[in-house]
């Protein structure tokens, strides 16, 4: 991956700097953001040089070394460590990725880590995503039918119908793309922004669901659906390697479909 540095017009200040001993001949610099709303001061980087002899391949593995041996007081979210529940979703070199999955060693140089951007930040590398979860629920999603089965009897779909959700159901909702997302950053408020849009097709792509038309009315909105305009962040970061920009394309094209 390409080098990255602060930009020279930053606002964020150098805060403290902490070096290896001078026995450490493998080492390598994390700079991470600090910011706590508690204290009146604007937002820091603070700089740790690692010894690499002594820190797991990942890059939580040294964020979490941090933590337990240089700086308790830095705050951030992570859970499962395989990639699995998007809890370590941070802004890496200037890119959006899990912390848990993405090593150390993808990097040649000095390694900058930051929140996710355009949140509102709750403290350190811990980002408030209130807004985010509450546009997933707006899509309601689960399974919605009006037709009734036996209590004893499965809503059955055959193998092909099942192999569309593939590449739709995978997300772990680690808001990775909806904030690389430059239409999402100018209309958070109404845009519903590539992850929730994504969740939107999987139910609309299901052959149990019955309630595509009511799920495409809620989206024809000059905003929630058609504020994308295809830039594609939300496909090139997403951890999982899903299409984002795909699965609303599709969801275009229904809108299209069904007027024609």
């Amino acid at each position: 991956m390409a080098e990255f540095t602060l930009p020279k017009n930053s606002k964020i200040s150098q805060g403290k700097m902490i070096r290896c001993s001078e026995e450490c001949t493998n080492s390598r610099m994390f700079h991470i953001y600090r910011y706590d709303p508690e204290k009146d001061d604007n937002p820091s980087l603070d700089s740790f040089e690692l010894n690499m002899d002594n820190c797991g391949p990942m890059i939580l593995d040294a964020v979490l070394k941090i933590k337990a041996e240089l700086d308790s007081s830095l705050s951030l979210r992570r859970s499962c460590r395989e990639g699995i529940c998007g809890s370590c979703a941070m802004n890496i070199n200037g890119q959006n990725t899990l912390a848990c999955t993405r090593a150390i060693n993808d990097y040649s140089a000095d390694i900058y880590i930051y929140p996710l951007p355009h949140q509102p930040v709750i403290k350190d590398l811990v980002s408030d995503l209130s807004h985010f979860y509450a546009q997933h629920a707006a899509i309601e999603p689960w399974m919605k039918t009006d037709s009734t089965v036996s209590s004893d009897q499965e809503r059955l779909q055959s193998v092909t119908e099942r192999g569309k959700l593939d590449g739709l159901y995978e997300c772990v909702m680690c808001a990775c793309c909806s904030t690389s997302c430059p239409s999402y950053w100018w209309n958070s408020d109404r845009y519903l922004g590539p992850a929730a849009l994504l969740t939107a097709y999987r139910w609309i792509s299901d052959s149990r669901d019955e309630a595509t038309g009511e799920r495409l009315d809620e989206l024809e909105d000059p905003f929630k659906l058609y504020r994308c305009h295809t830039i594609m962040n939300c496909t090139d970061v997403c951890p999982k390697d899903l299409n984002p920009a795909k699965a609303i394309a599709e969801i275009k094209k229904l809108m299209v479909k069904r007027k024609i």
